[in-house]
């Protein structure tokens, strides 16, 4: 299959990057707030328009004079304008040229990538005259539009579809920033603000593909890459930190949460990363309940494992005992993201889980455990399993046909049964009981 052209809206921040971005792809998908440097993750998509499929970035504000995690921000930027078949620049019809508009103008105006230049927040008729100031850019005749009223997004897109290539120049599969459901096991990488998370997703992708910084919050959207692995095509996935709903307050968090919710919902796996010279701190044990009952499987790193000393290493070990026991016999792997120690454990890991979570047993092999479960304890008060039969996988899901109500105690007896005998480890397993008249 032909790789599909990228799209890249670039721009100094606050011009209405991600507005365009969600107009184009039709939902909300990028963040948006009234409030500059929101985006600093580049967000990939897939557009389609007329027929013709691209992929569309949205980039950070472009700002290399401002602070260490503005400068990081700008150079995603920058890769995304080498990568690209085509730039969406975008600047401000309500502000005019600034110096940034300047600077990266002059930027683009010495790599060899077409070049779109869009004046956005031309909400109405009367601003177009104030279009024509942007030729002092020198990157063409500019087009005028509104993306947060819809005005002329129609004609930018049959503009972006005639400079886009008409074939793909090589046959690769398809952009691996793709986040369609073709299959690839997913891996959500989740854990509170600011535990490494980022460091992790980039040494794992063997890329600086998420920005990372020491101030909490970095990453808003979740971003998806796959990677081939050992274990096969793995997608990663870098979600925003995730707080509690009380510390959640603003806008820009509360979305950021939903990503991450909605990353875990689509995840085959999830690594629940903490930061273990922090210890398992009471926000951990509540994001990781939160994970567990997403109901996927879960790999604890501790993350800075590096710097604890060996009485530390015991107190934090403790910790996951008293705060994560919820969990079971889920793994725990202590890793330095930043230097990579013991990083080359976790695909072992992701390949026992994955396999667990995808498990399929035959029926009778599930009535064989059942039956020998309750010849070697009964159930209480004549409560019997007469039939059972494993009816989904992703997680495994066994409904049992009982001839009356059976306590949650013995279904958890059942429940351990069936999880050594098939050996599912720490995977989710959900059991569903129907009485037979």
């Amino acid at each position: 299959m032909a790789e599909l052209p990228v799209v890249s809206v670039i721009g100094r921040p606050n011009v209405g990057k991600s507005t365009l971005f969600n107009r184009i792809i039709g939902r909300r998908e990028a963040i948006v707030e009234e409030r500059s440097g929101v985006t600093r993750d580049r967000k990939t998509l897939e557009a389609e328009w007329s027929g013709n499929s691209f992929l569309l970035v949205d980039t950070g504000g472009w700002m290399p004079s401002g602070t260490d995690l503005d400068e990081k921000v700008s150079a995603q930027s920058e890769k995304a304008m080498y990568d690209s078949d085509l730039l969406l620049m975008l600047v401000d019809a309500t502000t005019g040229i600034t110096e940034e508009d300047s600077r990266i103008a002059s930027l683009l105006r010495r790599i060899d990538t077409n070049v779109l230049l869009v004046v956005n927040k031309v909400d109405h008729s009367g601003r177009d005259l104030d279009v024509w100031n942007f030729m002092g850019l020198g990157l063409g005749e500019p087009f005028a539009v509104s993306a947060l009223h819809s005005r002329h997004t129609g004609d930018l897109l049959d503009r972006i579809v005639e400079m886009l290539p008409s074939e793909a120049d090589d046959e690769d599969v398809l952009s691996s920033l793709e986040i369609e459901d073709d299959g690839v096991p997913g891996v959500a990488i989740v854990g509170r603000p600011n535990v490494g998370k980022s460091t992790l997703f980039n040494r794992m992708i063997g890329d600086e593909r998420s920005v990372v910084h020491d101030m909490p919050g970095t990453t808003r959207d979740a971003i998806d890459t796959v990677v081939d692995t050992d274990l096969g095509p793995v997608r990663f996935i870098d979600t925003a930190g995730m707080r509690r709903k009380a510390r959640v307050d603003d806008d820009t968090e509360y979305y950021s949460n939903l990503r991450a919710l909605r990353a875990l919902d689509k995840a085959d796996v999830a690594l629940l990363v903490i930061d273990a010279s922090e210890g398992v701190t009471a926000q951990d044990q509540r994001l990781a309940e939160r994970v567990d009952g997403a109901g996927c499987p879960i790999v604890v790193l501790m993350n800075k494992w590096e710097v604890l000393d060996q009485e530390q290493k015991d107190e934090v070990m403790y910790q996951v005992g008293q705060r994560l026991h919820f969990l079971g016999e889920s793994p725990i792997l202590r890793i330095s993201a930043r230097t990579g120690q013991g990083v080359h454990r976790l695909i072992p890991a992701l390949e026992a889980a994955i396999n667990a979570y995808e498990t399929r047993v035959p029926t009778r092999k599930v009535n064989e455990v059942i039956q020998l479960a309750q010849s070697a304890q009964p159930g209480p008060h004549g409560a019997r399993v007469l039939y059972a039969t494993q009816g989904a996988a992703q997680p495994p899901t066994f409904t049992l046909f009982s001839n009356k109500e059976i306590p949650a105690s013995y279904m958890r007896y059942l429940e351990r049964k069936l999880r050594e005998a098939f050996d599912l480890g720490a995977t989710p397993i959900r059991m569903r009981v129907r009485r037979r008249g």
